[in-house]
This record gives C-alpha cells, sequence and structure tokens, in this order.
C-alpha cells in the first residue's frame, strides 16, 4: 500500500501532522508503537486550553479520533527500517509487513532515563515531573526532592531554585559532581546527598519520599527525575543520511521542518529545540504544510 505520506510516531507532534495532512485530503498512515513519553504522563499543566491539565493518553485518544475523521490510518507497529527506494520510501515493520510513501515524517520522539521504580511512572506529571520548562511552576515553595545522577542532577536543583528554596538532591548513582556545582549547591542551600535509592514511600500511588540504601527517608511534596543518558529515538534518520546534531536530535529548516535529505521532515522532541507538547503540535502542523505543498506543483522551499 502506497500513502502520500507515513508519519513515523503517534505522539503529540506526528497527530497534529496527521490532522494537518487530513485536512488536506491526502492518504496518510501514522505507525506508531503506542510507546512513548506522550504516553506517560499523567497530566500536562500548561497548555493553551486546558488549564487543570490533560494527560497524555487522552490528548492522544483526542487527537487520534480527530484524525481518523479525516481519513487518516494508524497501525500499531514498530518501524525496524527505512529506505529510499526510487523518488519515496519503503518502511519494513518488525513483523515484515512494508509500507510505501512519497513523503516521510519523523515524529519519533525521545524517552527519559527514569530508575525502575513503579511509583514514579504512575505519577508523571502529578507530582513527579522532568522538564522545569513545564512543571516548575508546579513545585513553587513545596518541599521537592530531585533524584538524579551526577551534573544532571545538580543543574536541575539547581534551575528549581527559582520556584523554591526547599530542596534535596539526591544523587541515586552516586556519579561524581564537579566542584564548582557542589558550591553552588551550598549557596543555594539544597540539601545534597550521595546514596542509592532503596525504596520510594508512597500513599495512594503517589511518591512522599524515599527510603535510602542507608536506612534514612527523605521526605517531600514533589520530585523531578534528572539522569541525562535520554534515548533520542533517530536511528531511522540516521539508515536515511539525516544530519544529527552529537546529542542525536535531528536537524532541520527552521521554516519548512525538512531535514537535508529532499522529501524527509522531522518534528517533535526528535528534533533539536526546548522539548515542550506545544512546540511539538507547531512543529508538527509546519511540517504538515510543507508536505502538502511539496506534494504540489509549484514547491519552493
Amino acid at each position: 500500500m502506497s500513502y502520500d505520506c507515513i508519519i513515523v510516531g503517534g505522539g503529540i507532534a506526528g497527530l497534529q501532522a496527521a490532522i494537518q495532512l487530513g485536512r488536506y485530503k491526502h492518504k496518510v498512515l501514522v505507525i506508531d508503537s503506542n510507546y512513548g513519553r506522550s504516553t506517560l504522563c499523567k497530566s500536562y499543566n500548561n497548555i493553551l486550553g486546558w488549564p487543570n491539565g490533560i494527560s497524555g493518553h487522552e490528548l492522544r485518544q483526542l487527537g487520534k479520533r480527530q484524525a481518523e475523521k479525516l481519513g487518516v490510518e494508524f497501525k500499531s507497529e514498530v518501524v525496524d527500517s527505512v529506505e529510499k527506494v526510487g523518488k519515496g520510501f519503503q518502511l519494513t515493520v518488525k513483523t515484515g509487513l512494508q509500507y510505501a510513501a512519497k513523503r516521510l515524517l519523523l515524529a519519533t520522539g525521545i524517552m527519559d532515563r527514569i530508575p525502575a521504580f513503579p511509583e514514579l511512572l504512575h505519577c508523571l506529571g502529578i507530582n513527579v515531573y522532568v522538564c522545569p520548562d513545564c512543571d516548575g511552576y508546579e513545585v513553587m515553595n513545596k518541599s521537592t526532592i530531585v533524584i538524579g545522577a551526577g551534573n544532571v542532577g545538580a543543574r536541575m536543583a539547581l534551575t528549581l531554585s527559582y520556584w523554591t528554596q526547599d530542596l534535596t538532591y539526591i544523587n541515586h548513582e552516586q556519579i561524581e559532581v564537579s566542584e564548582h556545582l557542589l558550591n553552588e549547591l551550598k549557596v543555594h542551600r539544597i540539601q545534597y546527598v550521595e546514596e542509592t535509592i532503596q525504596k520510594v514511600i508512597a500513599e495512594n500511588s503517589y511518591p512522599q519520599g524515599f527510603i535510602l540504601q542507608n536506612g534514612k527517608r527523605i521526605m517531600g511534596e514533589c520530585g523531578f527525575i534528572a539522569f541525562g543518558g535520554n534515548e533520542v529515538k533517530s536511528n531511522l534518520a540516521k539508515q536515511l543520511g539525516v544530519e544529527l546534531l552529537e546529542n542525536h536530535h535531528i536537524v532541520v529548516n527552521p521554516r519548512t521542518k525538512m531535514t537535508n535529505i529532499p522529501n524527509v521532515w522531522a518534528a517533535g522532541d526528535v528534533v533539536a529545540h526546548s522539548e515542550q507538547v506545544t512546540i511539538a503540535m507547531g512543529e508538527g502542523s509546519a511540517a504538515a504544510i510543507w508536505i502538502h505543498k511539496s506534494l504540489m506543483d509549484g514547491f519552493v522551499q
């Protein structure tokens, strides 16, 4: 089956692009693994029109239904490989099925490195957060525990000192923190603990604190996760020769969102920019507009 455009990734950027392309009446397929940042987040709190927040799951379901009404197709698959074939592209999924497209949009996102405590996953976006730009506001004047690794966690704690003075940083992986950052933590009166977390203290599935390997308990109202080493899902882009930064994020044209490879676009957190849902929406829409133009006569980049 051949499509005008295949979108890899059914998160926020991919869905916004699918809606826009559906409104252009193009034949569009979204191939989605159904696992990513937006499947985990229990509440986005900084989106226009949702003052009380909306979960990633609900936002995805709303977007999918909206796109399906416009004729967009969805497949729950994992794309293993992609190659240029003639003027288009051929994608192969794990089950062996193949799909062809004239245009390709990569909206594959990234995944945060989160320790294997289920209580944390259940509360992402509620009282446990990963992005200070998205949710620093939520910890205003609250006792907040940053769990992380080395300098990454230290920088997160310092960033959050804009919002609250009641901060503790637990260096869970006990990776060395630079002397400069240790001094900054002291200046901002941020408690620094270099110890492995043994257990999450939770009440009604909401994390309240942590029990350390040495038996000490550290309690707080909110938590932030900052381990670094997030997985940027740009492997398909690499297969096509798309330009990547050293941190594996995809480079795109600021205006069109097209990569250095003709007819390959990228949008969302896999692209080099501030990782925000609202930015992902805008990029998905912009990419779709220029994909549409490219499918019409007189395309000008």
